[in-house]
């Protein structure tokens, strides 16, 4: 739990970074394409009246949608503690069970072992969060494994 700060400080970093890319490319859009003159006193609205424009600012939103996305779906798969991207995904549990005894899930395991993420792939009455499991120290255990030989 003490290191989590870091991985949620990476995350406001690449918020901020995201944030920052889409500030200059409006202010880039802006640029390139200005407002209209003022005619006859009347100041003409941009949106829904100017069709380039109202498709560039189209493409912008839909483009801050997906890198928004694309920030959270990447944050998600990666470790809690070192924030590597997890690795080895299994497959496990049945399709046929997927109700009550064995929900299909997908594990992925840090390069480094400090835990694991189990996200269900079937959501029979709502959407299961991820799961994360920190594991304490897995060399240790290997370790101890590796010296109990018969």
């Amino acid at each position: 739990m003490r290191k989590n700060w870091k991985y949620w400080g990476f995350f406001l970093a690449k918020t901020l970074a995201g944030t920052f890319l889409m500030w200059a490319l409006w202010r880039g859009l802006n640029v390139w394409m200005p407002e209209p003159e003022i005619f006859l006193r009347h100041r003409v609205n941009r949106f829904a009246q100017n069709l380039p424009w109202t498709a560039a600012f189209l493409g912008l939103w839909l483009f801050a949608v997906g890198l928004i996305y694309l920030i959270i779906w990447d944050q998600r798969q990666r470790c809690r503690v070192c924030l590597r991207r997890l690795r080895m995904p299994v497959n496990s549990g049945r399709w046929d069970r997927a109700a009550l005894f064995s929900p299909p899930e997908t594990q992925r395991i840090c390069p480094y072992g400090h835990g694991t993420l189990a996200t269900p792939e079937a959501h029979v009455a709502a959407a299961q969060p991820p799961i994360w499991t920190q594991h304490e120290d897995i060399w240790k255990e290997l370790r101890e494994l590796e010296g109990r030989e018969p």
